[in-house]
């Protein structure tokens, strides 16, 4: 009887959370199988040394991208209107580098070792730069969060004077801008270079994937900050939003995207004018192979086009659920972009013979092993998001002195 009377008393918010928790169970699980005996139980080879793990970290990353740029906005440009998008857009930040830091752990091979980057310097090294800015942006994104967890009602409470310490970090904000902006755009845009060094991959090795990195992360981190806003909205009573301000960013989304469209069209098909061996059969398997579905229907049709001419026509974009659908879109988008840049180049290989050069072709599927500790981080990121919304109000944009609008109805607060 008490069990079933327990069972009554709770709420989707707390079958939410027990999906989530289940989902870290087995993450957790399957990380301590890769501890314990390695890489070798993954599909992880020497020619795809990078898989599934590094995408999921690439598109944290730049998923989070949202941080940076809205705070530069309202702290550096002066658009103080979007400070509570900021607000919010600096905790998936702070998660999205926590995803992100989980893969690397796990996709490094020795755990153990994580910390030599910072004390084994290698300047030389583009991966040593990304290391050391992604350390030092979520040093400033734990700064720029403290407020938000010192500001929680429950906190105030508990440790008056602790929330008031942390709340002062806020008069700090404009530095912490400058320091994130420089250190975000530096490592955005130096994973794409991480790429586009390699001389030894044909369709990589190009300075243009630096740019196209740190486009597509602007219009995604943006993107999944109005997003999860949005649905907060209608999960949770405890979140607030308003409307007008979402709907002005969703339209900068639609132009960012027609000229991030620009941008990956002329990337990918200037390679054709020449042939270059590698780069032209990295093309091939780009556009007409086995990642052509991902390709023309991921990426450029449901990832860039169908969100892009939702979201500049103001009728569309005025309903929330087409709009929140085109942001979906955006955000499905840039993780194919990820995973495309990510195999592409590593599926082709150069055979240096004599007096010849052939490509030839590897596969590299995810095996289970690697789902189950990819869907743990994803499921980690939810719940930190899921009770930040609840907890710690990161989406309240009347906290802010702005209009109220909610949307939606609340079903999944704790206590419904």
């Amino acid at each position: 009887m008490k069990i079933k009377s327990l069972l009554l008393k709770l709420t989707k918010f707390h079958y939410w959370l027990a999906a989530l928790a289940i989902f870290m169970v087995i993450g957790v699980v399957g990380a301590l199988i890769v501890f314990v005996k390695g890489l070798v139980v993954t599909n992880l080879t020497d020619l795809v040394p990078w898989g599934l793990w590094i995408t999921i970290d690439l598109s944290s990353i730049a998923l989070s991208a949202g941080a940076f740029t809205l705070c530069a906005a309202v702290y550096l440009i002066g658009l103080k209107e979007y400070q509570p998008v900021a607000r919010t857009a600096t905790f998936i930040g702070i998660i999205g580098y926590s995803m992100a830091m989980l893969c690397l752990l796990m996709d490094i091979g020795r755990p153990d070792r994580f910390w030599h980057a910072f004390v084994f310097w290698n300047p030389h090294s583009v991966l040593w730069e990304v290391t050391m800015c992604v350390g030092l942006y979520f040093t400033v994104l734990t700064l720029e969060t403290m407020p938000i967890i010192g500001g929680a009602d429950w906190f105030q409470e508990r440790w008056p004077k602790l929330s008031a310490i942390l709340s002062k970090v806020h008069h700090y904000a404009p530095y912490l801008a400058i320091a994130g902006l420089f250190l975000s755009m530096l490592h955005q845009s130096s994973l794409g270079a991480t790429y586009g060094v390699l001389k030894a991959r044909p369709l990589w090795y190009s300075p243009s994937l630096s740019v196209l990195f740190m486009a597509s992360a602007i219009v995604g981190g943006i993107s999944l900050t109005i997003l999860a806003s949005m649905f907060a909205a209608r999960m949770s009573e405890k979140a607030n939003v308003n409307d007008r301000l979402l709907d002005k960013l969703s339209h900068f989304v639609g132009w960012a995207l027609a000229l991030y469209l620009y941008f990956r069209f002329w990337y990918a098909f200037s390679m054709t004018y020449t042939y270059e061996p590698g780069r032209t059969e990295g093309l091939s398997l780009l556009t007409k192979g086995p990642l052509a579905i991902n390709f023309w229907f991921g990426e450029i049709l449901l990832g860039i086009v169908i969100p892009m001419i939702i979201l500049l026509k103001k009728d569309w974009r005025a309903r929330q659920w087409t709009r929140m659908a085109a942001l979906a879109m955006v955000v499905g988008g840039l993780v194919a972009y990820r995973w495309d840049v990510n195999l592409s180049g590593q599926l082709v290989i150069l055979t240096y013979l004599h007096e010849e050069i052939t490509a030839i072709y590897t596969t590299y599927m995810p095996n289970l092993i690697e789902f189950m500790v990819g869907a743990g981080v994803v499921a980690f990121g939810l719940m930190a998001f899921t009770l930040g919304v609840q907890f710690l109000k990161v989406v309240d944009h009347a906290s802010e002195d702005h209009v109220h609008e909610p949307i939606g109805e609340p079903s999944l607060a704790a206590g419904d």
